[in-house]
């Protein structure tokens, strides 16, 4: 009895390292192994961002005095702003809006100095394009930032009717960085893509060259032939998580201020669940292309909606909510802000980790139950 457990366990590790071999020797496959995680972390990081800079701003200046120019210097040496054109009257900048020459502008009254420094309160007045609502209300909260800092400063005890001065904090990203928001989502959709898309691909490959015979007439056992084929695509993913938490780290100044091995053991767990669906896909088509069609348009676009990454979960309705507590990157996208934002420990997101540790189990065992032992 010994004897054949130890000849099967033998067997399993050639099985084993045989499919790193597989994966090692096609060079194109380990190129987006590799490769893809770094081009999609970086493109993702700097592109995917609510924040808006260099913003084209339009001015109207009819004070023309000294603390009119000290406001427009404030404002840009701002990055987020591009001091795009100064007009001379309200038809110029209707004139100057029409041709999509600014995305806001801003008018400085005539006692503009005056008004600071009795002290009975600032009116500036702020028109931005509302073709684009996002944009324009972004622009607005900025400028209204810019200017209360800079009455503030000017003269500390003015009477702001208006409210421009506003005492926020931010918790957890006080620089409102725009990165910090997607990094986390963009890390669970990588990996969610990449783990699913080529594992199913796997067994989907063994079926079109012939060799699936070989191993269903092999002593294996299905649950053996699967986690051969994942330990593979396993060890690479969490060398992709590696590689994507130092880019986010260095590159991205991405905080990481939890547990780094909590986070490695949540993302070995979403790594697996992640597999499971790859696998389950793999038994139930016949083609590569049909493996890889399903996967990214069955896995990228459920993510992207539901998992709560681009669009607030919360304000869906209540069938579509449910829906979205069956996406795994949901759960990992909460753990991983909760981890690397927060600082917080396993007593906040052990609900999360029970979540995905259930949904693995389940599709493992989904994926068993659908592996064919014999070829139609």
């Amino acid at each position: 009895m010994a004897k054949g457990q130890k000849m099967l366990r033998i067997q399993f590790l050639s099985f084993v390292r045989k499919e790193f071999y597989h994966v090692l020797r096609d060079k194109r496959t380990l190129m987006v192994l590799l490769g893809l995680p770094i081009v999609q972390i970086l493109l993702f990081g700097f592109a995917l961002t609510s924040e808006v800079k260099h913003a084209k701003i339009l001015l109207l200046d009819n004070a023309k005095d000294v603390a009119s120019q000290s406001l427009v210097t404030k404002i840009s040496a701002s990055s987020y702003f591009d001091i795009q054109q100064s007009v001379q009257s309200y038809d110029e900048l209707e004139e100057a809006f029409k041709k999509g020459k600014g995305a806001c502008a801003l008018i400085i009254p005539y006692n503009f100095a005056s008004d600071i420094q009795h002290g009975g309160g600032v009116r500036l007045q702020l028109i931005a394009d509302g073709s684009d609502v996002n944009v324009s209300k972004t622009v607005v909260n900025y400028l209204t930032a810019i200017t209360g800092d800079f009455v503030a400063a000017q003269h500390p005890t003015a009477n702001l009717p208006m409210h421009i001065s506003l005492n926020q904090h931010m918790l957890y990203n006080p620089e409102m960085s725009g990165s910090m928001s997607f990094i986390p989502g963009v890390m669970a959709l990588i990996l969610l893509i990449l783990c699913t898309t080529l594992t199913a691909v796997s067994i989907v490959r063994e079926k079109e060259l012939g060799t699936m015979e070989l191993l269903l007439v092999s002593p294996f056992k299905p649950i053996l032939v699967i986690l051969a084929k994942a330990i593979p695509y396993l060890t690479v993913s969490i060398v992709n998580f590696t590689v994507i938490l130092l880019l986010s780290f260095f590159v991205l100044d991405m905080p990481i201020r939890g547990n780094l091995l909590l986070l490695y053991a949540e993302a070995v767990l979403f790594i697996i669940a992640c597999l499971s669906i790859g696998l389950l896909i793999s038994n139930l088509v016949k083609t590569q292309l049909a493996a890889m069609l399903i996967s990214m348009m069955g896995t990228m676009l459920p993510t992207m909606i539901f998992s709560g990454i681009f669009f607030p979960v919360e304000n869906m309705p209540i069938l579509l909510q449910a829906f979205a507590n069956l996406i795994p990157a949901r759960w990992f996208y909460v753990v991983v802000k909760a981890v690397m934002l927060k600082g917080l420990g396993f007593s906040v997101v052990w609900k999360e980790a029970l979540v995905m540790l259930g949904m693995t189990v389940g599709l493992l065992a989904l994926s068993l139950k659908t592996f064919k032992v014999r070829l139609e």
